[in-house]
Parts: C-alpha cells; sequence; structure tokens
C-alpha cells in the first residue's frame, strides 16, 4: 500500500480553532531537567541490601525531578511532556527488586499524577527500542511485553488514565511482520492496548505500513512527517502525501482532540536523519494539529523558537 493508495476520510474545513501545543521530549537542554541513572553493569556489584538502598534513593530523586519538570512545562505554558523511559532503572529486572521498591512508592507516584492533572499537563511516554512486538523471538516478544507491562503499571501508579490520552508510543518493529504485530496486539492487556499507539518510522514501517497496522488493531497512529519524508524520499513537507497521511492518521484516533504527531527537521540536510538544534521548516497542514512532539537537541530553545516563527506569526 502506497501513500496515494490510501483512501482518505473526507475531512472538515479547516479549523481555525486550534492552537498546536507543543511538547518537551523528556530533558530541557539547559541543565533544569535532568535525571539520574544507574548501569546494570554497577547495580549486579552490589550487595542485595545496597541494591535495594541505590535504586530507593535513585527512584525518589528522580521522582522529585519528575516533579520540577511538570513544573518547568507548567511555568513555560508547555502542556505536554514525555516522561524519560528510563525514569526507574532497572525496574524490570528478573530479580523484581526494582519493580517492588516501585510498588512501595505508589502514594508518590500517585501524587506526581495528580500534580500533572492540577498543572493541566500531558503526559506521554515513548518506551525504548527494545520494544519490538514484531519480532520472531518469542523470548523478543515476551521481552517487549515486560518492558510495556512495567511502563502500564507505573502510569497505573501514576493514576494517569487508561487511554490513548496517556499514551504510549512504539514503532512497528521488525519489516513485513504486519500480522505477528497485529496478533500480539489482540492479546495485550487493557492497560497497555488502551494506551499503545504506533509511529511511522524511516526504515522498517512506512506511513502506509504503520497506519494498516492501526486500522487492523484500533490502535491510533502518530504520524511522523520527517520520518515520512525521509522514507519516501520526498524533497518538501509540501508534498501532498504529507497531508494524505496527516488526515489518515487523524482518523484512527477516536478523539481526534487527542491526535499526537511528531517533527524533527534534518541536521545537515532536508532529509538527513540526525536530528538538528532547532525546527525550522513545518508542513503547513500541523497548524491542524492539536499536540505536537518537538523532537530537537536543543529541547525547549527549540520550542521557544518554533512559537515565535511559526505559532506566532
Amino acid at each position: 500500500m502506497t501513500a496515494t493508495q490510501i483512501k482518505i476520510p473526507r475531512q472538515e474545513a479547516r479549523r481555525k480553532d486550534i492552537t498546536p501545543q507543543l511538547g518537551l521530549v523528556c530533558i530541557t537542554f539547559s541543565k533544569d531537567v535532568r535525571f539520574k541513572t544507574i548501569t546494570r553493569t554497577r547495580y549486579l556489584q552490589l550487595t542485595e541490601n545496597f541494591k535495594v538502598r541505590t535504586l530507593e534513593e535513585l527512584y525518589r530523586e528522580n521522582l522529585r525531578r519528575l516533579h520540577i519538570a511538570l513544573e518547568y512545562c507548567h511555568k513555560r505554558g508547555i502542556k505536554l511532556y514525555r516522561m524519560s523511559s528510563g525514569l526507574f532503572p532497572l525496574s524490570d529486572w528478573e530479580d523484581n527488586i526494582g519493580a517492588t521498591i516501585l510498588d512501595n512508592m505508589g502514594a508518590e507516584l500517585a501524587r506526581v499524577g495528580q500534580k500533572a492533572t492540577k498543572l493541566g499537563v500531558r503526559v506521554v511516554l515513548h518506551p525504548d527500542q527494545f520494544v519490538v512486538l514484531s519480532s520472531d523471538s518469542p523470548l523478543i516478544v515476551e521481552s517487549s511485553i515486560k518492558i510495556l507491562t512495567g511502563h502500564a503499571h507505573t502510569f497505573d501508579l501514576m493514576g494517569l488514565p487508561q487511554s490513548p490520552w496517556a499514551l504510549m508510543n512504539i514503532h512497528g518493529g521488525k519489516s513485513q511482520r504486519t500480522d505477528n504485530l497485529v496478533s500480539v496486539v489482540s492479546q495485550l492487556p487493557h492497560n497497555i492496548k488502551n494506551r499503545l499507539t504506533f509511529e511511522n518510522d524511516e526504515h522498517a514501517y512506512s506511513s502506509s505500513e504503520i497506519l494498516e497496522v492501526c486500522q487492523r488493531t484500533g490502535v491510533p497512529m502518530v504520524f511522523d512527517a520527517h520520518h515520512h519524508i525521509c522514507h519516501e524520499n520526498l524533497e518538501s513537507y509540501d508534498d501532498p502525501s504529507v497531508a494524505e497521511m496527516f488526515y489518515a492518521a487523524r482518523a484512527t484516533w477516536e478523539n481526534p482532540d487527542w491526535q499526537l504527531v511528531h517533527i524533527s527537521n534534518g541536521e545537515e540536510a532536508f532529509k538527513d536523519r540526525k536530528h538538528s538544534d532547532l525546527i525550522n521548516s513545518m508542513p503547513e497542514v500541523y497548524r491542524e494539529a492539536p499536540w505536537i512532539e518537538v523532537e530537537a537537541k536543543h529541547k525547549e530553545d527549540a520550542i521557544a523558537n518554533l512559537r515565535d516563527w511559526w505559532i506566532d506569526e
């Protein structure tokens, strides 16, 4: 299926009442929002008691910093925050120490979720590249589901809704494994599937291919315009297929007002896969996007710059 073969739903006249909300991804370019971590090698060198103490201190400190991240967003009018998938390292480790600590910190996690709600900041997540639901390996699929289970449980402890409002966005994984992917998604627990979204990428799953997955699973599609132009080797965001895929993705959202898209620019050339410091080129159709994650190296500076030349023009 190609972009030109997609049946695009009939669209209403362009909405002029939308001001896209720009989202911060994980950390700031400044040192205002940062998180602590620990390597697996370092963790395995610790005694049992020190493992517990180390993870407790690390998780509690990262929760404190997550409060700071939400306050940072609120003060700057940023209403979307992508929480780091590495906020609680080793919480999915086989010894269950990290998982137990998080359960015991349920009340503290709930306070973070309550703060996000009070401040009006939408919290989302992008699990790491090790989540491959389309793998031919049962062990990799099992591991992927375990990672998603941990993230979904954390969101549950935070009191975030089991819906795409608090989405967990992933890529399709292994190419040409659509049937595998659809089958695995159909068997996921509700607290995962109800939050799941799929994003097109530059290599394995084109916009039209991931759209098919979304249509068959009932999972919303997060359209990434830069991945699309890289995959299709396009010369401009003005290519008609960009708007077509934006609208096709919108049709997968039960609530179109929750639709999320991604934007990045190439670092050295338009189709460069490496992200640039700032955003200097935008698809015109993104003016109709209610929520946009800004994937640029200079983070909050890129958001401010984008507001100056695009939002407020």
